[in-house]
């Protein structure tokens, strides 16, 4: 696929990246891979097995395998999280989204897994940052970008958690990001295990996703990039070395945004949704899950500035207004802020994932990865 081998060495000449993978999959079976760049700037050269962080595509996973325990029997969908969480047993809810922290109500229900898995449980962003809630979200509870080694433990997380007050009545608005950390939390606490555990005996194994986890053991340590963000210059920033965050255990695995992947191995995982759970001949999700995970469940209010022409599923939005080049109807996936994404295209049984290694400026920036993921539209 001659445009995106361009696309990868154009933006990476033109210093847009450092480097970057990108993939794209099409329905005969076929893995269209272009690498180009470095793993860090003046380094050694990208490969197609190198690793990044990529960042919030981590919630599509971590939604597979909160099915994969709706399906063995650990909770229901609409049970109340409380029973594992209890420091959510009686939250509070703001009067108005962007009001003072103090000036709250009584939730009227308890949340649910089904709540955390669409968004719609209270905690997280709304879209004016400026709002008391998001400065203790970003300050309390690390709901920036990834820093693993900053976090504190999940029992500590959780009780900072029960302090900050829900956006909305659960069930009755859409908020970004926080859900995806909670239910990190519940899946560990409901198996009694590390959410590493629990990622890779529901999903991660039976996928052979190998690469993929919160920590990048050190033989592997060659093959990770650094990470950056641009300053106000606009010159490229180290953010994080190979050897930094990511080289030892997290206090708290993110699964918001905390895994570290390949190209091949979210491909793999892509691949799975769009075979309907199944891989290698053995079903790893059901059908009807995954049919729940990549359609719309939940919507935002109108200009929302993480949904854009799109619905939420379970982990990740689905696409319903052709607002931008790349949407097409039926689309599910995320971007990821470390400059990721993964989606799949059921229309056309096309995966495309995108890894690059400099942080987004914000919900609204697209830059290569909207190039990329135009390209992936027209494969469909």
């Amino acid at each position: 696929m001659d445009a995106l081998e361009t696309l990868v060495d154009r933006v990476c000449a033109e210093g847009r990246v450092p480097g970057a993978v990108a993939l794209i999959a099409t329905g005969d079976g076929r893995r269209h891979v272009a690498v180009g760049g470095s793993r860090a700037v003046g380094g050694a050269a990208t490969t197609r097995d190198t690793l990044f962080r990529i960042a919030s595509i981590t919630k599509p996973i971590v939604a597979a395998a909160t099915l994969v325990l709706v399906e063995r029997g650990r909770f229901g969908l609409d049970d109340a999280v409380e029973a594992w969480l209890p420091e959510l047993t009686a939250p509070r809810v703001l009067r108005s989204p962007t009001g003072p922290l103090d000036d709250v109500v009584p939730a009227d229900r308890p949340i649910t897994v089904r709540d955390l898995l669409t968004f719609r449980a209270g905690h997280g962003f709304v879209g004016d940052f400026s709002a008391p809630v998001v400065r203790v979200l970003l300050d309390r509870l690390h709901q920036g970008p990834p820093q693993p080694q900053v976090v504190p433990r999940p029992d500590e997380w959780m009780a900072r958690l029960a302090e900050v007050p829900l956006v909305h009545q659960p069930g009755r608005g859409w908020t970004y990001n926080t859900g995806s950390d909670v239910l990190g939390v519940l899946l560990a606490r409901a198996e009694s295990a590390p959410l590493a555990d629990v990622l890779r005996d529901a999903v991660l194994d039976p996928l052979g996703m190998r690469d993929t986890g919160f920590v990048v053991p050190a033989e592997d340590l060659r093959r990770f990039t650094g990470y950056y963000r641009r300053d106000e210059s606009g010159d490229l920033e180290l953010v994080d070395a190979p050897d930094g965050q990511w080289a030892s255990a997290p206090a708290f695995p993110s699964g918001a945004g905390g895994l570290v992947s390949t190209v091949d191995d979210w491909c793999t995982f892509g691949r799975m949704l769009l075979d309907g759970g199944r891989h290698a001949g053995r079903e790893v999700l059901s059908a009807e899950s995954v049919r729940q995970m990549t359609t719309p469940q939940a919507y935002a209010e109108p200009g929302n500035i993480f949904l854009d022409g799109q619905a939420w599923g379970f982990g990740g939005s689905v696409d319903v207004d052709p607002t931008r080049p790349w949407n097409v109807p039926g689309r599910y996936g995320w971007v990821g802020g470390t400059g990721t994404a993964g989606y799949v295209l059921p229309s056309a049984g096309v995966v495309a994932v995108w890894l690059s290694q400099v942080e987004l400026g914000g919900p609204a920036e697209f830059g290569p990865i909207g190039e990329f993921l135009t390209l992936a539209a027209a494969a469909a």
